[in-house]
């Protein structure tokens, strides 16, 4: 009788240490399956780590006097040469700033990434590829010559042909239903309202004879799909949209987060529109100095001669930079140097892999 009690004893211990692990084990594995999303987000960039090289990259750059604003189109040299701010937004939101991100400026090239995005969303990679060319021209951004030589093709939307074959190609029954869609998708991208700078673009309307030249050839070529003088003055007109540097990081780490903006959470344009952006901004982003700017940074980016500089560094962060005066290539040279050494800082060259 006294063995049954104590083999029911040593039973009843058993189970109830068997239960008892099992719910620890639970409960262990229940944590961990919800602090690993965090971690996924979160990467290896901390907020610290971030504010860090951003201050860094403010500090060591915010007295630089190299460059001057470009003064080809007159009202350009007019803009205060001393503004300067960095902004990093990363991909699950988390927005880090430095320096000034008020202060506005005209888009100018930068639009060129954006509109190219809606005619691939519109369309297709296809018929970007048809109808107005991927490659780099190896030549000038404005150059007449690169149109001639290959009967408008062999061109992108990153230099001035290929953009205003763009604004031709986008949907619109008239230049403005094409206008209202190029600003919508720059609003979407920024997420705000955005606006032009009408005397930036009175400036260069008055000034854009050789746009209109080259919209001319290529409707003789057959690669122009609306009048060529209208399409010359919706191009025109989406440079001068006026933003800041916070605008500009926004509008790259949508890119950065598939087509999605990070902040109002809302669908721009789809994956495979930017994955078909971001090899055009790798390849032909920064005028002629392109390829030393992918050689030092390894990211996806597009100035324009307003100071505007954003990079994407694709699943993490967009950052941009506002700094107006513009080296020989007419790439902004604090917006350069200060993107490069925080990408540096935060080892976010895409192309930095360690060995497994």
């Amino acid at each position: 009788m006294k063995r049954l009690h104590l083999t029911r004893f040593l039973t009843w211990i058993f189970a109830t240490l068997f239960l008892l692990f099992s719910s620890v084990n639970t409960i262990v594995r229940a944590q961990a399956k919800t602090q690993a999303p965090k971690a996924a987000t979160t990467g290896s960039l901390s907020d610290a780590d971030i504010e860090a090289a951003l201050t860094e990259a403010y500090n060591k750059f915010k007295d630089l006097k190299e460059g001057k604003n470009a003064d080809y189109i007159k009202e350009l040299a007019n803009v205060d040469p001393n503004i300067f701010g960095i902004v990093l937004i990363t991909t699950d939101g988390r927005v880090f700033t430095k320096g000034d991100i008020t202060s506005m400026v005209s888009i100018q090239s930068v639009s060129k990434v954006f509109t190219m995005a809606k005619v691939l969303e519109e369309q297709g990679h296809q018929a970007v590829m048809d109808k107005i060319g991927v490659d780099a021209t190896g030549m000038r951004f404005n150059s007449i010559v690169a149109v001639e030589l290959q009967r408008g093709k062999e061109i992108n939307p990153l230099v001035n042909p290929g953009a205003i074959a763009a604004s031709s190609l986008i949907g619109g029954a008239d230049s403005a239903a094409k206008w209202k869609n190029i600003m919508d998708i720059h609003n979407q991208f920024a997420g705000r309202q955005l606006s032009v700078n009408w005397p930036v673009y009175v400036s260069e309307a008055g000034d854009n004879l050789r746009n209109q030249a080259i919209a001319h050839l290529l409707k003789a070529y057959n690669r122009m799909y609306f009048d060529p003088v209208q399409a010359t003055d919706i191009y025109t007109k989406q440079c001068a949209i006026n933003v800041n540097a916070k605008d500009l990081a926004t509008m790259a780490a949508t890119l950065a987060n598939g087509g999605v903006n990070p902040v109002t959470k809302k669908k721009v344009v789809s994956p495979e529109t930017v994955m078909y952006t971001l090899p055009v901004m790798a390849t032909a982003g920064l005028y002629d100095d392109s390829g030393i700017w992918l050689y030092n940074s390894g990211l996806p980016a597009k100035s324009g001669v307003g100071g505007g500089l954003l990079a994407v560094c694709p699943g993490k962060f967009g950052i941009a930079a506002v700094s107006p005066p513009l080296d020989a290539a007419g790439n902004s040279v604090k917006s350069q140097k200060a993107i490069n050494y925080v990408v540096e800082k935060l080892k976010a060259d895409p192309y930095l892999v360690q060995p497994k």
